[in-house]
């Protein structure tokens, strides 16, 4: 199994979890037990990091798969606690999901891209061929005549980009 100083020394990794659970997140995975079961309130109380966000960053890896919980009632209370552990062993298979998810929304996008035809306004912005056939190539907002624009570097880019998360995903 990974170990959170392993994962959290490997770039991609700690790149990706900041932007999942943001720097006080990565706090809390730093200070986190090694071993065991713990509350919210405990782990609040062992890592010096404010309840909410403890909450929040655990309530979020539970999202993605890295941490679980187990829910014990009080006999006497009737109250529920949560005893929460996490899950590194979880983080490829996750990276791998969240890389595809990516990759097909940039396949879609260099698709859309490639298929289409783009004119731009400089004041309004970029429209495609359908958008301004019917009003004369003039921009729809502004009046503007609307110039050809070139997402030759734009379609290049995204290419590029699927090509290395193909590659990753392959290592992964």
């Amino acid at each position: 199994m990974v170990g959170i100083d392993e994962m959290l020394a490997d770039q991609a990794i700690r790149a990706y979890l900041l932007r999942l659970i943001g720097s006080e997140g990565i706090d809390l995975l730093e200070r986190f037990p090694p071993e065991g079961e713990y509350s919210d309130e405990e782990l609040a109380e062992k890592t010096g990091i404010n309840l909410n966000s403890v909450r929040h960053t655990l309530y979020t890896l539970y999202e993605k798969r890295l941490a679980e919980y187990r829910r014990i009632k009080d006999p006497d209370t009737g109250w529920l606690t949560y005893l929460w552990t996490l899950r590194n062993d979880r983080i490829y298979p996750v990276l791998r999901e969240e890389l595809e998810r990516v990759l097909t929304l940039l396949e879609k996008r260099a698709r859309y891209e490639e298929e289409n035809d783009f004119f731009i306004c400089d004041e309004c912005g970029i429209f495609t061929f359908v958008d301004v056939m019917d009003n004369g190539f003039v921009c729809p907002h502004c009046g503007t005549p609307l110039k050809h624009f070139d997402n030759e570097m734009l379609v290049g880019a995204l290419k590029r980009r699927v090509e290395a998360i193909r590659a990753t995903i392959g290592d992964v």
